[in-house]
């Protein structure tokens, strides 16, 4: 039986990690908007970053750091996401790079950078140097320092997201704790957007890559607020050590209770970041099963999950159930309309082509109200399959995104 615990804390819950939030009035005034997240020694280290072909300098820079496999150092902004800013803003991923690892005494090659924000401007150089600065000498090992450096990387974000859980791993308790942001542009096409995780477990390289990639396919990818996809996307995860476990270097036992630990952090932040979707009233989590095969149920899902019609519904708190099976339809999956149901919180809509009366609707009304619900379709054609995390879509979505640049 597994011993995962849940525990509170974020990138600071794992041995041999220390982090730092600060303002340096990138785009706002008095909010914390550089952050830093330093190990005691170079790190093992994994990524994956998005598949946008329009990719940020951030994620560009990164690509050529992470293939070295250590990492000692991220270095984070929100306010600007030096994106579609060319060779200028390359040259600034690289010099903030550079200056974080003289100021730290790091090799340069063990520094990465991350930016969230406006795209198309470039990147205030002396307020975000300054800001390292005024960082690295407010580094610490506490929750607190670790919640500083969450605050650092919000955008529209109207809550911090952390999480952490501990495992036994070689006899060693092992922790893995992380910290992410995002709120809009969020569609499961890679990470949808920044997260940074830290463990104290020894792993090598290529098992934490391996380890991210499942982690990811079950989590983050699993997300959905917008359809949109993000030119910054990136989840960095680093490994210490300080645990003291042997080195993890093949599937086994021990790779499967790292893992566990892993996926819950993930996940736990996946439904963080759906519950905080921009101007969402609701969280929905999306379950369809039955299907023909897993593509066939996570193609419905993601339909359903992105649908405006839906999403707008559940706003409303109108159980429009024909949005969700119209989704189904056009996904691209096998579904046969009079085989499928449709359920609110366990409560039918749909069952077989037998419609909701008057009464059945004002008990999906009331589900409706909640906070949180699930929707599930049964499509009785096969034995897969697929969530998907989600939330509503609101008059505050648009006022949100009509006036973000200005």
């Amino acid at each position: 039986m597994s011993d995962l615990r849940i525990v509170k804390g974020g990138v600071c819950a794992a041995r041999g990690f220390r982090a730092a939030g600060v303002a340096a009035e990138i785009k706002y005034k008095g909010r914390n908007d550089v952050a830093l997240v330093v190990a005691d020694a170079p790190c093992a280290a994994a990524a994956v970053f998005t598949t946008n072909k329009v990719a940020a300098a951030p994620v560009i820079y990164d690509r050529e750091i992470v293939a070295g496999g250590r990492v000692q150092a991220i270095l984070a902004n929100s306010g600007c996401a030096n994106a579609c800013t060319g060779e200028r803003g390359l040259r600034d991923a690289r010099l903030a790079a550079l200056t974080t690892a003289g100021e730290l005494g790091l090799d340069p090659r063990h520094v990465l950078v991350a930016s969230t924000g406006v795209i198309g401007r470039p990147l205030p150089m002396d307020r975000l140097l300054a800001g390292m600065r005024a960082a690295t000498r407010r580094l610490g090992r506490t929750a607190a320092h670790g919640l500083a450096a969450e605050k650092a990387v919000m955008t529209t974000d109207t809550c911090p997201k952390e999480a952490a859980a501990t495992a036994t791993v070689g006899g060693r308790q092992v922790t893995v704790g992380g910290m992410a942001k995002g709120s809009g542009m969020i569609e499961p096409n890679m990470a949808t957007m920044l997260g940074f995780i830290t463990t104290d477990a020894a792993v090598s390289p290529a098992m934490l890559r391996r380890a991210l990639g499942l982690a990811i396919a079950r989590s983050f990818n699993r997300l959905v607020v917008d359809g949109d996809e993000s030119t910054n996307d990136s989840v960095f995860l680093l490994a210490s050590g300080a645990a003291g476990n042997c080195e993890i270097t093949r599937a086994g036992a021990d790779f499967d209770a790292f893992l566990e630990a892993l996926m819950a952090v993930c996940v736990s932040l996946t439904r963080q970041m759906a519950t905080d979707g921009e101007g969402a009233t609701k969280f929905v989590t999306v379950t369809v099963r039955g299907a023909r095969t897993a593509k066939d149920a996570e193609r419905a899902a993601r339909a359903i999950a992105k649908s405006p019609l839906a999403k707008t519904s559940w706003f409303g708190r109108d159980p429009n159930w024909g949005r969700v099976l119209a989704a189904v339809g056009y996904s691209g999956a096998d579904v046969v309309d009079m085989k499928a149901e449709v359920f609110y919180d366990g409560i039918w809509a749909f069952r077989r082509g037998e419609v909701a009366d008057a009464a059945q609707l004002g008990r999906l009304a009331r589900v409706l109200r909640r906070r949180a619900f699930e929707v599930v379709v049964d499509l009785h054609l096969g034995a897969a399959e697929s969530t998907i995390y989600t939330c509503d879509l609101s008059l505050d979505y648009v006022h949100i995104n009509a006036d973000y640049t200005t």
